[in-house]
């Protein structure tokens, strides 16, 4: 790790007034959730040799629901999971007035585990989960522990995690609080996301702040358009952060 880089990053936090973080699937992975574009990520596996992506669309889980919640519930659910380094110190920076917002792509809620409030979670999560039919919501056990197809106990519709699927738009008041909070901040962090996904890797458009920080493992399209750019694993950078 670069300690030049460390220092840099500790003197921007430090005078930040408005910090804002960009997350997606790498700040869960030293949680032991695997990412979906690595070697050993979610797309590069295969289930009854049928492609991840196509599984998780909305049109597979209308037409073949069942064979998606043995997907869903053997590759998406990792209840054991705990908040890493890096949920925890954005937490932290919550708590101390330096972070305004977390916008993350991931549906885990570690973020709120290690005690973010103000989080938008752009793809929904997987502790939330509404009956189709009258609205009635459900947490994830409920899912985790129902026979095949998970059916409302009060009116008998189907239950669909409130997750966005392929095909499925995001939710527009999750995405104008997640604009509005990037437009507004002076500092961006952008971690553990290839940013190669739209439309959440536009969001980084709408920041015209002073300061533009991406911390990746690997490199990202927009690393030219950073001020600073440290290729880490995020939850061991941010251990080096004071606050």
């Amino acid at each position: 790790m670069n300690q030049k880089e460390i220092e840099k990053l500790q003197e921007i936090i430090s005078n930040a007034k408005n910090l804002v973080f960009f997350g997606g699937a790498g700040v869960s992975t030293e949680s032991g959730i695997p990412d979906f574009r690595s070697v050993d990520g979610l797309y590069n596996q295969k289930y009854d040799n049928i492609p991840p992506e196509v599984i998780i669309s909305h049109s597979y889980f209308v037409k073949h629901t069942e064979k998606f919640y043995q997907f869903y519930r053997d590759r998406m659910l990792f209840l054991d999971a705990k908040p890493n380094t890096a949920h925890r110190k954005l937490a932290e920076l919550e708590n101390a007035g330096i972070l305004s917002a977390v916008v993350t792509q991931n549906i885990d809620g570690l973020h709120q585990m290690a005690g973010s409030k103000n989080v938008f979670e752009l793809h929904g999560s997987v502790h939330r989960n509404y009956c189709q039919k009258c609205g009635k919501l459900f947490d994830v056990r409920y899912i985790l522990n129902s026979a095949s197809v998970p059916k409302c106990d009060a009116c008998g519709g189907l239950v669909k995690p409130d997750v966005v699927l392929y095909e499925e738009g995001l939710d527009d008041a999750i995405v104008t609080g997640a604009v509005n909070a990037i437009r507004n901040a002076d500092v961006l962090i952008v971690g553990g996301t290839s940013l190669n996904v739209y439309p959440a890797a536009g969001f980084l458009h709408y920041f015209h702040g002073k300061h533009l920080i991406i911390i990746n493992r690997d490199a990202t399209p927009a690393d030219s358009m950073a001020e600073l750019c440290i290729h880490d694993k995020i939850g061991q950078v941010f251990g080096e952060i004071q606050i």
